[in-house]
């Protein structure tokens, strides 16, 4: 071997640790910068700690509230500590900490995720290279993709997306270099537990699980620890048809004594491979492995409307993270740069010629190659492995360096660069918290008001928080955004207030009363036989000659500040002619800002110039008549003030200056008149219909009277 190689003989046991450690708390560190730049901002502050700052950890925190609290009893959408892994560690650090549930929350994704420094050294230490783990660990604890999606405050299951794999990884590799079956153990344990970690990831586990078979059916076919390594690993992947946590538990007990039994049985090779091709055959049926894949694959590659029975829109082009990606933003993500990106592509390939095991992390770059279309999810995922194929680079090319210092001032150099571009992005990557203390205050006296058995109704974005603080229930949410996206939408736009009160009323209870269905499916029959025409639905809720149910709880609307901005998107789903999937009208709707005001002349921030004096707009190369210009301002008590300007009878746009806010909307007549413009905005309701019971700037919370 190489003087110049950093040998296993030269690192003790003590020393490996040592660089775990060191790797460790750099990763963890790096992650504080979020704190230290908000941890003085009173608007992000909660009971004490900063907010978390995603909207799905709120989903897994009300989890955890109902095992601390007993909340969310009456909530279906709800899990507890056994359905998934995150909130059982959540619920465990609380119970056996002096910390609260806030600060476990905050901090758990760093505390988790940097783990992933482990598994990469233990890598490197399979090739006797342990300096080259260390430094790739730095790097990849850390890039772009992995740290915004493990950032302090991203309390999510996204702490074991790439942790867990490279655990996994580790393990399988391992099995294919000291050919113990032990190994091979290890490995089928921590599949058969990675779904109570990040159940999202399965078919990557899948696609490992097959690229080992193919590996050791290549290479070591001839060896009998294949095929007993096969058969475990096989093992863990089938499903076990058990609620949790006995699916997981009875499992590894399963793979357990497999273990004992296969190191004390001895059979021809050739019924080891048939018991092992059974198992294989049986994963890939049972496992539904390629239609699981093909299901990820369209579920973030489909667009448009459903196929059969009504035409509902679909979501998934609506969310960024599941839309196409540039190279560049691709790059960026998993290396922090372009030309970090080409640097562990030549990397990797140059460690599968070098190392051949390491072609078992082909799922992984797989996967984050997959990016490019799905969406930039997926790139965390090649995250860990290209920062061992770019340090690997370095490594091969330092050999060229005869003199060791110079090879290692080489490789620390080189690794600095790479990290340097991710740690400005960390620095300048200051996500704010989901709500800020005001909007919590808001929910927080929602909570005091309502029943758990009450329902808020909005858009799913707020979905989980409102669980969180208000303790109701609600019709969609984070992961429920379904084809009842198309009741709440139709709610917050229509104009008429008895169409969006019947149609509220209705929608909770026959959703409570059909056992948790999809409201629109049952109330229209979609794709039923005896389908119903949504229109004719529609008409009768509103002129008030439908049936609707008897009350059995309170329903509040939760109108947010917040919404302005993505309210076009919400209007997508609910302006459709269900019948045929078309728009039912044309939607113009611009929240901007002036940036410029000469004379009247207003210019507004997204190229819109408002003549103030002649009640005229100029869209593009398009001059539209105004018919009212209106302006909002909230007094210190509390009250709205409005005034308004007629400027043409026939006019087609509504101008309207929050001047609270600075802000300005641009939108057509009929938006103008939705549900959500006229209580929000206006703070205008029919007062037999609603009665408003929480207001602030940053929201105003509605009670259903029906």
């Amino acid at each position: 071997m190489s003087q110049n190689k950093f040998s296993l003989n030269q690192v003790t046991t003590g020393q490996i640790l040592g660089l775990m450690l060191l790797a460790y708390v750099f990763s963890f560190a790096i992650r504080m910068i979020w704190v230290y730049q908000f941890q003085d901002n009173p608007n992000f502050m909660w009971n004490g700690q900063l907010m978390i700052n995603t909207n799905d950890g709120y989903f897994f925190a009300s989890g955890a509230q109902q095992e601390l609290s007993g909340l969310h009893q009456s909530n279906p959408r709800v899990f507890g500590m056994w359905d998934y892994g995150v909130i059982f560690f959540t619920t465990l650090f609380v119970k056996i900490t002096p910390f609260s549930l806030e600060t476990v929350t905050l901090y758990m994704p760093a505390v988790i995720s940097s783990l992933v420094v482990i598994p990469m050294i233990l890598i490197s230490r399979l090739y006797k290279q342990t300096l080259w783990g260390f430094f790739a660990a730095l790097l990849g604890s850390i890039a772009w993709s992995y740290y915004n999606r493990t950032m302090v405050g991203y309390y999510d299951t996204d702490m074991f997306s790439a942790m867990a794999p490279m655990f996994i990884l580790f393990f399988l590799m391992k099995s294919t270099i000291d050919f113990n079956l032990k190994s091979a153990l290890y490995a089928a344990i921590s599949i058969a537990i990675y779904p109570f970690l990040y159940d999202a990831g399965l078919s990557i586990v899948y696609a490992m699980g097959i690229m080992y078979a193919l590996y050791m059916i290549f290479y070591h076919r001839d060896d009998n620890t294949t095929y007993l390594s096969l058969i475990l690993v096989f093992v863990s992947l089938l499903p076990f048809p058990l609620v949790a946590p006995f699916e997981y538990v009875i499992k590894v007990i399963v793979l357990i004594g497999l273990y004992f039994v296969l190191k004390k049985t001895t059979l021809e090779q050739k019924t080891w491979m048939i018991l092992s091709g059974i198992l294989f055959l049986s994963f890939l049926f049972f496992g539904n492995v390629f239609s699981l894949i093909f299901a990820k694959i369209v579920g973030y590659t489909a667009t448009g409307t459903a196929d059969e029975g009504l035409r509902f829109y679909g979501v998934a082009q609506t969310v960024r993270e599941a839309g196409q990606i540039p190279f560049s933003m691709f790059a960026n993500r998993i290396s922090g740069s372009q030309i970090g990106v080409l640097i562990a592509f030549v990397g990797y390939v140059t460690l599968v010629i070098k190392h051949r095991a390491f072609i078992l992390a082909l799922p992984l770059i797989g996967i984050g190659a997959f990016a490019l279309v799905g969406g930039l999810r997926f790139t965390v995922y090649a995250v860990p492995v290209a920062a061992m194929g770019a340090i690997y680079l370095f490594f091969v090319l330092g050999d060229f360096f005869k003199n060791k210092k110079i090879k290692y001032v080489f490789i620390v150099f080189a690794t600095a660069m790479m990290i340097y571009p991710n740690i400005m992005h960390i620095i300048g990557y200051k996500v704010p918290t989901v709500l800020n203390k005001t909007e919590v205050q808001d929910l927080v006296k929602l909570n005091d008001i309502s029943d758990p058995k009450d329902y808020t109704l909005t858009w799913w974005d707020y979905g989980y928080p409102i669980w969180y603080y208000s303790d109701t229930s609600t019709l969609i949410d984070g992961g429920k955004h379904n084809n009842d996206n198309f009741i709440i939408s139709k709610i917050l736009q229509t104009p008429s207030s008895e169409l969006a009160a019947n149609l509220s009323r209705l929608a909770v209870e026959t959703y409570v009363d059909s056992n948790y269905s999809i409201v629109a499916n049952t109330l229209f029959g979609n794709g039923k036989s005896d389908q119903l025409d949504p229109n004719l639905i529609l008409s009768e809720l509103e002129n008030g000659s439908y049936d609707i149910p008897a009350k059995t709880r309170d329903i509040y609307l939760y109108l947010p500040y917040r919404m302005l901005r993505i309210f076009p998107t919400v209007a997508v789903f609910g302006n459709l002619d269900l019948n045929t999937g078309k728009s039912v009208r044309k939607i113009s709707f611009f929240p901007t800002n002036a940036v410029g005001n000469q004379d009247g002349m207003i210019s507004l921030a997204n190229g819109i110039v408002f003549d103030a004096k002649n009640g005229v707009i100029t869209l593009g190369s398009q001059k539209k008549n105004i018919k009212n210009f209106i302006v909002t301002e909230a007094t210190k008590s509390g009250k709205l003030n409005t005034q308004s300007q007629l400027f043409h009878m026939d006019g087609e746009y509504v101008v309207v200056f929050m001047k609270s806010y600075g802000q300005f909307l641009v939108m057509d007549e009929e938006t103008f008149n939705s549900m959500y413009i006229q209580m929000f905005v206006l703070g205008k309701y029919d007062k037999n219909l609603f009665e408003l019971v929480v207001s602030s700037p940053y929201s105003k919370i509605y009670k259903l009277k029906k």
